[in-house]
């Protein structure tokens, strides 16, 4: 019996794959069905902690680079945020390719556990006696790379959906990355509550304050996020149509064995999507970039009110960006 959401009447629109041939099963049973959407939702979750990782520091970066290292001016801010971005452009292709070739458990859980190491670097770069700007660099660069694992991430779900579920299950990747990215300032905003003191394990040398608990949070949340995959993730892969590959399982199948859907890609579509997807970035880096020192300048606040208020106005945005991603999803319902 087919699985709900599977429209077995439906012709596949990528080559012909006929029922009971060699690569492709029409029949999807209860089991897959649910291994798939569990495996799936470990990915909105994974896209989720990536999120938080990347939000949960970006109001409180200058007013800690301030304190780190006095020679620390807004331009070298530019570079901190700008490391994110370049760590991740260069990860992307790096993972993406990793993924066509070997399970993408592997990639998912290296780029990780990157990030947990760089969250971890980022809580000590107040340690070094000098030169702590060059430190936080390196930290948020390495933040970016283990970000990289997004491409991963919405490629898996792309394969792993049908044309009927991929549109609602692309949409639902976007909203818990919105999500992502309100929760992130709200967690800041409550671990300003500890101020910029806190407490300090010195057996350790561990300053656990407003600047740092949040990246240690983030590394948990890795952790977290590792321990699910290894135990829930499976790989899966189906057609258009949502028929499923038998070979799809890299672990007891060589990379030519393994069978995936062939057909034309719309380069034109590609391209315009990728340019929109750049607009957005660009605009939001920007104004993650400015907002904590321009507001300090502007309303004469403190490091930790810019902490505060700005992490509530980030999070205010990100609300905003729900609703609209919960719109798209409603409205290409009807349109396509």
């Amino acid at each position: 019996m087919a699985s709900p959401g599977i429209d077995t009447e439906q012709e596949p629109l990528l080559g012909d794959r006929t029922p009971g041939s060699r690569e492709w099963d029409i029949i999807e049973t209860e089991e897959h069905y649910k291994s798939r959407w569990i495996s799936i939702r470990i990915l909105y979750l994974t896209m989720f902690f990536s999120s938080v990782g990347f939000s949960i520091v970006i109001m409180s970066i200058w007013p800690y680079l301030q304190k780190i290292d006095q020679t620390a001016d807004a331009s070298f801010l530019g570079w901190v945020i700008a490391s994110f971005s370049l760590g991740q452009m260069v990860a992307s292709p790096v993972f993406g390719l990793w993924s066509n070739y070997r399970p993408r458990k592997e990639p998912l859980i290296v780029s990780i556990f990157i990030s947990v190491v760089a969250n971890c670097l980022y809580a000590y770069v107040h340690v070094p006696a000098s030169h702590n700007k060059y430190y936080m660099l390196v930290a948020r660069g390495l933040v970016g790379f283990g970000a990289g694992n997004v491409a991963v991430v919405r490629s898996y779900i792309a394969g792993a959906t049908s044309l009927q579920e991929r549109i609602s299950s692309m949409a639902n990747t976007s909203a818990c990355q919105a999500l992502g990215f309100i929760l992130g300032p709200v967690f800041q905003t409550c671990f300003a509550l500890i101020g910029e003191k806190g407490v300090t394990w010195d057996a350790i040398k561990l300053q656990i304050n407003m600047y740092t608990a949040p990246v240690l949070l983030g590394a948990f949340l890795g952790v977290l996020n590792i321990i699910l995959i290894l135990t829930l993730l499976r790989e899966h892969r189906v057609d258009d149509s949502g028929r499923q590959c038998k070979n799809v399982n890299f672990e007891e199948a060589s990379t030519d064995e393994v069978q995936f859907p062939q057909g034309d890609i719309d380069q034109v579509a590609v391209l315009a999507t990728n340019v929109l997807f750049f607009v957005v970035l660009f605009i939001f880096a920007l104004f993650e970039t400015i907002v904590t020192p321009l507001t300090m300048d502007m309303y004469a606040w403190t490091r930790e009110q810019a902490v505060l208020y700005d992490g509530i106005i980030l999070a205010a945005l990100g609300v905003e960006a729900i609703l609209i991603f919960m719109g798209v999803k409603l409205l290409s319902k009807k349109v396509t």
